[in-house]
């Protein structure tokens, strides 16, 4: 090999290395963290959203004072509310709406260890990938995972918390009133499916909340572990 030629393959030769280094640098820094640590700094960020913000869901007004997950009527009621207020009877209206976020801040207080159960099983297989999605990836992914057994078990837990803090009876007198109001078409909703969907709606809305905030938030990554998997994303 002439030393022009050899001169001209150690320059490409270094090139080459300064690009890939280039390309390198460029990566998501803490190479050493394997997806089985990510993965464990994904269901921390879920423990901790199920920790610091579902357990508000329990708190007398936690969905009703709460304007992101609060439970309004469903669409074939909200005529029902609207004529009682138009006849004056605005406080049965109200104690009607309430009822129903009393049953979810009741039914999310018994089923949320089945809900911290759910989360410890979950394996990330795609975790970098998830890592690096949207600012809700990992709550989607749950939201996935989760939502058909999640509602098999908190509609009966509904079922139950209606009857504690008496919404049947409540709703009852609610329906009953309205449907003997003159010219009214009668209604007949299953509170119970509406109210246990929209309560699993306001779980995984609060566990998004926290997500977001640990992923945008540094100071919120309160762990080693969240602090070094969630600079990843960064």
């Amino acid at each position: 090999m002439t030393r022009k030629l050899l001169a001209l393959f150690l320059i490409l030769n270094l090139t080459a290395c300064a690009e890939l280094q280039q390309v390198v640098n460029q990566l998501p820094q803490g190479g050493t963290l394997g997806n089985s640590d990510i993965a464990a700094g994904l269901r921390q960020a879920l423990d901790f959203g199920i920790d610091k913000q579902v357990t508000k869901l329990t708190q007398t007004d936690g969905f009703f004072k709460n304007e992101l997950v609060k439970i309004l009527l469903p669409e074939e009621l909200q005529k029902v509310d609207k004529t009682l207020r138009d006849i004056g009877l605005d406080n049965l209206a109200d104690e009607g709406l309430k009822v129903l976020n009393r049953a979810a801040e009741d039914a999310v207080k018994e089923a949320t260890p089945i809900f911290v159960d759910a989360v410890k099983e979950i394996t990330f297989d795609d975790a970098k990938n998830i890592l690096l999605g949207d600012n809700d990836a990992a709550t989607q992914y749950l939201t996935a995972k989760t939502q058909l057994e999640l509602y098999a078990k908190f509609n009966p837990v509904i079922k139950n918390s209606f009857d504690k803090v008496g919404a049947d009876e409540i709703w009852s007198n609610l329906i009953n009133r309205y449907n003997n109001i003159p010219f009214t078409n009668k209604v007949n909703p299953d509170l119970t499916d509406y109210v246990t969907s929209e309560a699993l709606k306001g779980v995984y809305t609060m566990i998004a909340v926290e997500e977001k905030d640990i992923r945008t938030n540094i100071s919120s990554r309160t762990t080693d572990l969240l602090k070094k998997v969630f600079a990843l994303q960064d």
